[in-house]
């Protein structure tokens, strides 16, 4: 779990998953510099490991957790976010039985009552990829941050969560790096998760994930296509489109880190994956791969 300056909302996510009756060993990444914070998390009754990297980490937190992890799969979860009772060993389960699943994307339930379908579900479930007999539920190439249980292994080796990108629509970058190195990723909707946001605005929040969909493209996808979409980003700005400008620096403050030292374009299986997504075309019905997109 991932947390930063929300010790009430924390604690509640905390009591939420120690009654749990998987009784998962809970790692949290406290992203602020509070101490008191940090003295409440570490007096919660379940006794979690909580990490303190001094200075807000953002996604990356999670690739921090997982490594201090000693269980094969890890479970994600923010602040406000929590499993629904046996989805964790539904999850298990699954990774279990399906050794070409690196990353399960379970189905979030929003609000308190969890009532409400996160919009993320249908899109998920309409995924254009085709189907594949190795894997549980839908091929999908995202998911939803804190609603996805990962091999750990695969987690790891594919890097985690992208430290250029910091926060903002990375699990994409993920999920691709997942798929290249032959790892699945599934929607399963039988697994539960629950989000409970604050709903309160989240100022920049477009410009951060319009500049890390811009980087996504810089350091995975073909070169013209990545400058395109920049060129239409600054397009944008030019017209005063809210948050064009902000995404635009935010991606050439990061440009040449990105081209020097971290681009690594996607495989053509991969990327003919990606470009069923952007063109979105369903595969025909009789492709089922034999393998992974690759």
């Amino acid at each position: 779990m991932i947390t930063r300056g929300r010790p009430d909302s924390a604690l509640r996510t905390l009591d939420r998953l120690a009654a749990l009756p998987e009784r998962p060993p809970v790692v949290v990444v406290d992203n602020g510099t509070d101490p008191a914070a940090a003295h409440a998390l570490l007096s919660h009754p379940s006794a979690p490991h909580v990490l303190r990297p001094g200075r807000n980490t953002g996604a990356v937190g999670r690739t921090l957790a997982a490594r201090h992890a000693r269980t094969p799969y890890v479970a994600f979860s923010d602040d406000d976010s929590w499993w629904e009772p046996g989805a964790l060993t539904r999850a298990a389960a699954l990774l279990d039985r399906h050794p070409a699943l690196g990353l399960l994307a379970a189905r979030t339930l929003v609000g308190a009552s969890g009532t409400t379908e996160d919009p993320l579900n249908a899109v998920l479930a309409a995924s254009p990829q085709p189907l594949d007999p190795r894997l549980p539920g839908r091929p999908v190439l995202g998911f939803l941050g804190c609603a996805a249980v990962t091999r750990r292994s695969a987690f790891l080796t594919a890097g985690g969560f992208h430290p250029l990108l910091f926060f903002g629509a990375e699990e994409t970058l993920l999920a691709l790096d997942l798929s290249a190195r032959g790892h699945g990723v599934a929607y399963v909707p039988e697994v539960v998760a629950r989000h409970a946001p604050d709903g309160a605005p989240r100022p920049g929040r477009a410009a951060l994930v319009r500049r890390n969909a811009l980087l996504t493209d810089w350091l995975r996808r073909p070169l013209p296509l990545a400058a395109r979409r920049t060129l239409a980003c600054a397009a944008d700005a030019l017209r005063g489109e809210p948050g064009a400008a902000a995404a635009l620096a935010g991606t050439l403050d990061r440009l040449p880190r990105a081209l020097l030292r971290h681009r690594s374009p996607l495989p053509p299986g991969t990327e003919r994956a990606v470009r069923r997504l952007d063109t979105g075309t369903p595969p025909p019905a009789s492709a089922i791969p034999t393998e992974v997109t690759r």
